[in-house]
């Protein structure tokens, strides 16, 4: 076959002729087209649906700041499951709320805590079908509403917080947690429940670690969610991250996957793409992203007020923390997006 000279194709007048750049308009001119270049696509795979079960209720209770989100009966959790996972949902994460709190939490760690009681029915029930993630925190248990137990100037101990973390962490494995999830911000919290998984023979149960998890004012729902108020009028910040801080968001995260996280987490999601974005270019394990209770309802509530369209704000957010790297996202967007998918 005799070779084509690019002029025997083109017109000897525009040979030689400068022309215009292509023009990206072009790749967007139709919704297939759109489609076509997508660079990210968001699907019911990527996300985990936070749920919260209350001990001493007999039907479901609406969480007044968390439009259609619930505290939910063992019965109703276990309904809520099933529908999300004939929906495609593939991970759930729980929350517990206990009748009685006191100061160590003990709920967090007791064999017949809420949350342990769920995820036996739910391991029974659904097996593998769902992946089972239990938040491993004392804040839901305690009487003063910190992450830990408090010494006597008021201060979480943080070993002897990390103790507690250890025993709750045994107790919703061997209730059929398949992730666990420490989200106290304890130094070393990550290496002592790993340790106490594998000296039980639970090495193939998973953690994620809320690696870069700061202290927001974005959690004040979730707070509502699980009937938590800081005794005094206090706070995490001397726990949880400072939102000014970047690096030491990856030394964070650095020292969790040293000490054998699997997964790692940034909390928030919107305020804190560019971490999302830093660490998932640093690690090669899965990273996760918490879209929390205030960015949800913000969305929500500035929708009910007429002022944002929620169909789009929520899909471009969640988009958005996906494109800057997350592989898991939590979100009480969960059920609803995997709705609007069937």
């Amino acid at each position: 076959m005799r070779s084509v000279a690019y002029s025997d194709n083109c017109p000897r007048s525009l040979i030689g002729m400068s022309f215009p750049q292509s023009r990206p308009r072009r790749l967007r001119h139709s919704p297939a087209l759109r489609e076509l270049v997508a660079e990210v696509r968001l699907g019911v795979s990527d996300l985990v649906a936070p749920l919260f079960v209350r001990e001493g209720i007999t039907s479901p209770q609406p969480i007044s700041s968390l439009a259609g989100v619930d505290q939910h009966t063992i019965q109703s959790l276990k309904s809520e499951v099933r529908e999300l996972s004939d929906l495609g949902v593939k991970a759930v994460i729980l929350f517990g709320v206990p009748a009685k709190k006191d100061a160590v939490g003990s709920g967090a760690f007791d064999p017949n805590g809420i949350v342990q009681i769920a995820l036996r029915e739910l391991n029974e029930e659904l097996g593998d079908r769902m992946v089972l993630m239990a938040d491993l925190c004392v804040d839901e248990y305690t009487s003063h509403g910190h992450c830990g137990v408090l010494n006597s100037s008021g201060d979480v101990d943080n070993d002897a917080t990390v103790e507690i973390y250890c025993q709750a962490a045994l107790a919703q494995a061997h209730a059929g947690a398949h992730v666990v999830a420490p989200s106290g911000m304890m130094d070393g919290q990550v290496g002592a429940i790993r340790a106490a998984l594998d000296g039980a023979g639970y090495q193939d149960v998973a953690i994620m670690a809320y690696s870069a998890k700061y202290a927001s004012g974005l959690y004040g729902p979730f707070r509502d969610a699980v009937d938590v108020q800081i005794a005094g009028g206090g706070n995490r910040k001397g726990y949880q991250q400072d939102w000014r801080n970047a690096r030491e968001a990856l030394r964070e995260v650095d020292a969790d996957i040293d000490q054998g996280a699997d997964i790692v987490m940034v909390k928030p999601a919107m305020s804190y793409l560019d971490i999302i974005s830093a660490v998932r270019a640093r690690v090669d394990v899965p990273v996760a992203a918490y879209h929390v209770s205030g960015e949800y309802a913000m969305i929500k509530a500035a929708a009910a007020n007429g002022w944002i369209d929620h169909d789009t704000v929520a899909v471009e957010q969640l988009t958005a923390v996906k494109r800057a790297g997350a592989d898991i996202i939590l979100t009480y967007f969960a059920r609803w997006f995997a709705e609007t998918q069937h």
